[in-house]
């Protein structure tokens, strides 16, 4: 069974506010919240994988502390600045 755009969408905001540390939950939420309705099948592909990866690591990657795996680093840019209030 496929699931339909509605339930991935509410599946990965869901993901994306209950991660293992509170900053992880505050930054992907506040970017799910803005950009997930917008993005087309890949984007959410991309993003659904990113969902994946170990908190410690993307915390890293979006506050710039280690470079992002080539793979995520511009979705990593993007959360980055969308936290940042910079456009």
């Amino acid at each position: 069974m496929t699931e339909t755009r509605e339930h991935r969408l509410k599946r990965m905001k869901m993901r994306a506010m209950r991660r293992g540390i509170k900053e992880m939950d505050i930054i992907l939420e506040r970017y799910a919240d803005d950009n997930l309705a917008q993005m087309d099948d890949s984007e959410l592909d991309l993003f659904d994988a990113l969902l994946l990866e170990n908190d410690q690591d993307l915390y890293q990657w979006v506050t710039g502390q280690q470079p992002a795996p080539e793979r995520f680093a511009r979705l990593i840019s993007a959360i980055s600045v969308a936290i940042s209030g910079q456009n």
